[in-house]
This record gives structure tokens, sequence and C-alpha cells, in this order.
């Protein structure tokens, strides 16, 4: 669903289709990754450095190897990335 929305609404990045799908119930198995989640999944050792451009293959690895990590602690996907935000921002909003 979400590579349907990145291809056919425009202005719709991953970024974007996955907070659209996380906020209509569809995001339990998405990960919203900005440069917060990215500066967490640096210091956690899932990827090495922020990538300077964000592409959509590119996004998708990376939440790839952020889903492996929170099968492997057993978190789901969605409250890992809520709280890696968290641990950034110090705010949770919704």
């Amino acid at each position: 669903m979400q590579e349907w929305l990145v291809k056919n609404i425009t202005g719709f990045g991953h970024k974007e289709a996955s907070h659209f799908l996380r906020n209509i119930g569809f995001g339990e198995s998405i990960a919203i990754l900005d440069r917060h989640i990215m500066r967490n999944l640096i210091d956690i050792g899932i990827i090495e450095e922020v990538p300077n451009s964000l592409s959509g293959s590119k996004y998708k690895d990376i939440e790839k190897k952020m889903a492996a990590f929170s099968k492997r602690i057993d978190i789901p996907l969605s409250h890992l990335d809520l709280l890696l935000w968290y641990k950034e921002t110090g705010e949770i909003f919704k």
C-alpha cells in the first residue's frame, strides 16, 4: 500500500505515505524515517550514517533493517519508531 501511495499520489514520498498509513490504522509494520529516527539508528548500530538524500530504495532498505531489529528485540516497529522519536525529541504528539 505504501508503494501505491508513493507512485499514485503527487507529493507523497515514503515518509508521507508512512505517516498517512499510520494515521489511518495501517502503520504497525512501517517506519516513519526522518533524521531524528535515523540518528538513533546510528546509535544502536542499524545504519552507519544519515544519508544526505533518501531515495525510495534507500528508505526501504533502512526500514527493512529497522524492522529486522524490532523483530529481534520483540518490539513492534511502530512502537520502536515512537520510542526513538521520543528519545530524540522528548515529545510525543498525535
